[in-house]
């Protein structure tokens, strides 16, 4: 289901929002039945507090909705929509004396509180509707929203309906919604087009590899985002533990949260031309599967040894990276879930990136911080570059030691951009592991929107 607003004509139910410190003079205004109704319910401003208000024929008149303290909001995204889920069904509006950027988090938050992932049980849920606050572009927020709802519908997927040649029906789809071109390369065919190491990895499984390259737009800026699609991840001959192996399906998140990105910027008319790349692959064991010990060499001559093959996520990246610096953009973005060091570093809720460009670096920070999608920047630590380099070949993919596993894989990455002016790198998680306001536990999109808001601040730079 996309999530839209209700029409502007519908008769709505307002939302209240009450803050703790205005508690006591919103509750000395009201009338004698409202005040003795709130407190004979305890409400007092809380932080998600929800509290219906009757009318005299016993139907809502109006919800009350805490909005608790300054360190409340800063703590939980999207507190506007622990109102959706509460209510549950009907149409309401926001009312209360919110800044323009609370008014857009709260609508977007509303939004997303709609997502419900039921492939697999068909259980149609019942969410209550909101009317577009005034002054926010509803139009683009719900854009957003259907960005986001796809990147989580694919991420959820399992493998088994969610394999390279899925990834690929879910990429012509979007293609033909918005009149996109698009190109797959599979199987022996990527050797014939240079792409080694996408073929090496994806080899194994009965699933043939793939490199899908899309297009949009035909005016403005160049754009390019690169999205890891690998579809399940056994670790390869490398193979992971059973516990490590149960979120794979995720793997492919980086390419999940591109094609989110792209349907926003396509669904929005921007001006510019697009491209998504998108090495699909499966990491299987097999008798052709590619060793630890191996060399591989990228499309762009540079040798590989293998030191483990579970890490494979760079390997295909490096190949699609190369082939887009070719003909380089004015940006190029990078999404990948590549490493579990960067957990480690920054939990799950904060989406790492790497870049060189100071000022996209800023504006992309700024970005994250206004639309509540929060991103956290890392360093190209060039003195790490010898713990990529081994003896026998130019790289690395799994360096010993275990020290600075996330900047070491962004270091692998940024040797197959030379040319492209401006490139930032994303190692996301894409799973949100615990039920939040707005964000269920399972995939999520972590950074898109951010990058979607700073992309007239970044084409302008």
């Amino acid at each position: 289901m996309t999530p839209t607003f209700a029409a502007p004509d519908t008769r709505a139910i307002p939302v209240r929002t009450v803050t703790t410190q205005g508690f006591d003079d919103w509750l000395a205004s009201q009338d004698v039945p409202v005040r003795d109704w709130v407190r004979a319910n305890g409400f007092i401003g809380t932080a998600g507090q929800i509290l219906r208000l009757p009318a005299p024929d016993m139907s809502i008149a109006r919800v009350l909705l805490g909005w608790g303290g300054p360190k409340d909001r800063v703590r939980t995204r999207f507190l506007f929509a622990k109102a959706a889920v509460a209510l549950k069904s009907g149409t309401y509006a926001l009312d209360g004396d919110l800044t323009a950027n609370q008014t857009e988090e709260a609508a977007l938050g509303w939004l997303l509180s709609a997502y419900s992932f039921n492939r697999y049980k068909g259980d149609e849920v019942e969410v209550a509707r909101l009317k577009a606050p005034k002054g926010v572009d509803a139009l683009r927020l719900e854009a957003i929203a259907a960005g986001e709802c796809l990147t989580r519908d694919l991420i959820n997927t399992p493998a088994s309906d969610m394999g390279p040649d899925e990834l690929e029906a879910a990429c012509r789809d979007l293609a033909q919604t918005h009149g996109a071109d698009i190109k797959v390369t599979t199987g022996d065919a990527l050797l014939d087009d240079n792409l080694p190491m996408i073929h090496a990895v994806g080899r194994a499984s009965t699933r043939a590899p793939r490199l899908i390259d899309m297009t949009w737009g035909h005016d403005g800026p160049r754009i390019t985002l690169v999205g890891k699609g690998v579809c399940f991840d056994t670790g390869g001959l490398n193979l992971k533990p059973g516990t490590s192996m149960g979120l794979m399906k995720k793997d492919m998140g980086g390419a999940a949260t591109v094609l989110g990105l792209a349907h926003m910027i396509m669904a929005t008319g921007q001006n510019l031309r697009l491209r998504v790349l998108i090495p699909a692959v499966e990491n299987a064991v097999a008798g052709n599967a590619f060793r630890p010990g191996d060399v591989l060499t990228a499309r762009n001559g540079l040798t590989v040894e293998i030191n483990n093959t579970d890490a494979e996520g760079r390997l295909v990246l490096a190949d699609a990276l190369a082939l887009a610096d070719e003909t380089p953009p004015d940006l190029m973005i990078c999404m990948a879930t590549l490493t579990g060091a960067a957990r480690v570093a920054l939990g799950p809720d904060l989406a790492p990136f790497y870049t060189d460009d100071d000022a996209l670096a800023m504006a992309l920070n700024h970005a994250g911080h206004r639309v509540r999608d929060p991103l956290w920047r890392m360093p190209f630590h060039r003195p790490y570059d010898d713990m990529i380099e081994p003896a026998i070949a130019d790289l690395d993919n799994a360096p010993s030691g275990g020290f600075a596993g996330s900047i070491t894989a962004a270091l692998f990455l940024d040797r197959f951009v030379r040319n492209t002016p401006r490139f930032a790198h994303f190692d996301i998680y894409g799973w949100n592991p615990v039920a939040a306001p707005a964000r269920p536990k399972g995939g999520v999109g972590m950074g898109a929107r951010a990058i979607f808001d700073a992309l007239p601040k970044v084409l302008s730079l």
